[in-house]
């Protein structure tokens, strides 16, 4: 499958679309505490925004933001359902991490749900190593953070 990818910004139409059906995802998985999570999930002051087409249909997206001089936090990531388990999420990672490197990161750090393996798997097989949970995920069982060395 050859795959297209357009570097993008937070108010891209396709991006807000491919949120919507990430969310709604979330809110399945996450049950009561999605309110939690998604108080943290703006798509405003998103530095990167990747979404990735397959004949022009948009299919899958992440971002990253600022977390600190050294860090990028990725956020945002998803793959419409039919596409899952293609490479595609690995793709956007590694895109989201190159233009990280470009802005002079040295780290990326990330959180998920533990009700999410697929992501959890992802993660790891990108070379993501679980650290304590950071920021406002601190003492929240059902996260899992990790991080990366770029």
């Amino acid at each position: 499958m050859t795959y297209s990818i357009k570097k993008t910004s937070y108010e891209d139409e396709d991006f807000q679309q491919l949120t919507k059906a990430l969310d709604e995802d979330l809110r399945l998985k996450d049950g009561d505490e999605h309110a939690f999570y998604n108080q943290f999930n703006s798509l405003e002051g998103l530095a990167q925004v990747i979404v990735v087409y397959q004949n022009k249909k948009a299919i899958g997206c992440g971002a990253f933001k600022n977390y600190d001089l050294n860090t990028a936090e990725i956020k945002r990531m998803f793959v419409i359902p039919e596409y899952q388990g293609k490479g595609i999420g690995s793709t956007i990672l590694n895109e989201l991490e190159n233009c990280a490197k470009l802005q002079n990161f040295r780290y990326c750090i990330l959180e998920t749900g533990i009700r999410q393996p697929d992501a959890i798997a992802l993660y790891q097989k990108n070379r993501y190593q679980i650290i304590e949970n950071y920021g406002q995920y601190k003492g929240m069982q059902n996260s899992i953070c990790f991080k990366k060395e770029l």
